[in-house]
């Protein structure tokens, strides 16, 4: 293993706040001395399970302790999940059945580990004592707590001033998510900023049953690719971790300047060291665009590999600076005489037919190099189909 020093600065990397400094170098200290691995937990609440570069913060951070030689314990909350996590939200969420729990944790799975090392990962389901608790044991939990408490919690505090109805079984969900620290003794618990409340709730717990307290690790949101708003699928500004090469790497070039350093701490591997030669860089003069691909090699390299990192950069290239078609191109085979609308929409480049005939009156739209302003209808033939900077497609109709 690496010292503590050396240790501690790869994990305060990019971090909000870390509670506390001191206990984690301590536990750090004894990790080494012991040599045994600390144990680190991410709860996931399996609700929403299309991951992005936001939702990738916590997991890229998990993946640089597994490097200094850390074991992961993912917790899917298929029990909390069932009630949902009310951070955020102005009103209760609907809860989720059992079926529904399962299929979005399936798709977890096999999203995280494009970031987690699976050989260092434990994969738990909090249904496994969650619901095995007696009555007597949710009395005794929700004894260690006062309502004064929960609602400290911003979101709680708001809807009951608001007059906006609480359940109790929303009380609920930060006991069990403590309790899932608890179960597995967690000496270091991971999330977001939102997370706050959730996590020292379980440090609390840990600490009132005699046991270590985890440390509390908050990595900050991430902004999106416009610079205004965290990532979010809702507004288009985000980067699926699951997209093909010439996308992740476009998406990337198209992020501003504003935003290169905080993107290379929370969304790449890199050392803190390596980042702060890079930020010299950028205050010396040097082109920022230089950097950005830099950047943008770095994210596709860790969701899509080296070669086609490298491809995707010439096709970048090829298409924004000497204005080429790229070499290859998906091949759709279509129906003749379809809407325009309908052709976008098919081809997935669009979600919707009202989507695509948005982009078209944008002037979004290209059919063989040409801006295509109203939703007609296209003949027969073999075609190029643009939609936006990053999007292309070989349309052939039969």
């Amino acid at each position: 293993m690496l010292s503590v020093e050396e240790q501690f600065k790869i994990i305060a990397k990019g971090a909000e706040e870390i509670i506390s400094a001191e206990d984690l170098k301590r536990k750090l200290k004894k990790s080494i001395k012991e040599n045994k691995p600390l144990r680190v937990k991410l709860g996931l609440d399996p609700s929403a399970p299309d991951i992005h570069l936001g939702h990738a913060v916590v997991l890229r951070k998990i993946k640089q302790l597994q490097d200094l030689g850390h074991q992961c314990t993912i917790i899917i909350g298929d029990f909390t999940g069932m009630i949902g996590d009310p951070t955020g939200k102005a009103k209760g969420r609907k809860q989720l059945s059992a079926e529904e729990v399962m299929i979005n944790a399936k798709t977890y799975q096999e999203q995280i580990f494009k970031i987690l090392d699976k050989e260092k990962t434990e994969v738990r389901f909090n249904s496994q004592w969650l619901a095995k608790l007696s009555f007597k044991d949710i009395i005794e939990l929700t004894s260690r707590y006062t309502v004064a408490r929960m609602l400290e919690r911003e979101d709680f505090k708001r809807r009951f001033e608001g007059g906006v109805a609480i359940g109790i079984h929303e009380f609920f969900y930060p006991l069990m998510q403590a309790y899932d620290s608890l179960e597995i003794e967690a000496d270091i618990e991971l999330g977001g900023t939102d997370q706050r409340f959730n996590i020292l709730m379980g440090r609390t717990l840990q600490k009132d049953c005699g046991k270590e307290a985890q440390i509390a690790l908050f990595m900050p949101l991430l902004e999106g690719l416009d610079g205004k708003g965290k990532m979010s699928k809702s507004l288009g500004n985000y980067v699926g971790v699951m997209e093909e090469g010439d996308s992740i790497f476009g998406k990337v070039m198209s992020l501003p300047d504003e935003l290169i350093i905080k993107y290379f701490n929370l969304a790449t591997d890199i050392h803190p060291d390596q980042v702060e030669r890079i930020k010299e860089r950028l205050l010396k003069g040097e082109n920022p665009r230089n950097i950005k691909e830099e950047l943008a090699i770095e994210i596709t390299t860790l969701y899509c590999g080296k070669e086609e990192a490298l491809r995707a950069k010439d096709n970048f290239n090829k298409i924004f600076q000497k204005k080429e078609l790229p070499e290859e191109m998906e091949k759709f085979k279509l129906t003749a005489g379809m809407q325009l609308s309908e052709i976008i929409r098919a081809v997935g480049f669009a979600e919707s037919k009202s989507e695509a005939k948005r982009l078209i009156a944008q002037g979004a739209v290209k059919i063989e190099g040409i801006k295509v302003l109203q939703d007609e209808v296209i003949s027969k033939g073999e075609k190029v189909l643009q939609v936006g900077k990053r999007k292309f497609g070989r349309i052939i109709f039969q």
